[in-house]
């Protein structure tokens, strides 16, 4: 029958998703009791349990730890609590510039606030006089490279053998130095 129903905190903004769980279990006669009169209702649906062995379980039921659920702003459903762009905030959910959006997002998602990487650059062209020219990677590097850089880094000036002044060294040697270690004796 349709004897049950909701009367919403604000008529002109309602959706259905506002209405929690536990009421909605009940508006589509789902359960029988209220969420109000359900620790009675639990309390007297324990009295017909009989334990079979005794048990050192901290419940005394499978309804089992349940937080208390927060109502913002009259919505159940924290996955419409979010931004509308970024820094504008939300004014029909009541959300202010730059706060933090509530839906969930699951582990290693890129809009995760935990797994969001700092950006870090590998080095610096212009390092010498100061920076200016910072590099995240190596194909970077390249393409930030003027014309004469990239010819004197292919063309060593005449004189200098770069496989002899940098010595022959072993893979496990070079291993070491690009882990920034050092080489005893060298």
């Amino acid at each position: 029958g349709q004897h049950r129903w909701v009367e919403p905190a604000d008529i002109h903004n309602f959706d259905s998703s506002m209405v929690p769980p536990e009421w909605h279990g009940w508006m589509t006669s789902m359960n029988d009791a209220t969420p109000t009169t359900e620790p009675e209702y639990i309390d007297e649906m324990k009295k017909r349990i009989h334990p079979s062995a005794p048990s050192d379980a901290p419940y005394d039921h499978n309804v089992g730890y349940q937080n208390e659920y927060f109502n913002f702003n009259g919505m159940h459903n924290q996955s419409q609590i979010r931004s509308r762009g970024y820094g504008i905030g939300n004014s029909i959910v009541g959300l202010p510039p730059f706060a933090p959006d509530a839906f969930y997002t699951q582990p290693g998602s890129p809009y995760n606030p935990a797994f969001i990487r700092k950006f870090q650059y590998e080095g610096d062209l212009d390092e010498a006089k100061g920076g200016g020219r910072p590099y995240k990677n190596e194909l970077w590097k390249k393409r930030l490279m003027t014309a004469a850089e990239k010819d004197a880094a292919e063309n060593p000036p005449d004189g200098v053998d770069m496989v002899a002044s940098a010595g022959k060294l072993s893979p496990r040697e070079e291993a070491i130095l690009a882990r920034g270690g050092t080489l005893p004796g060298k």
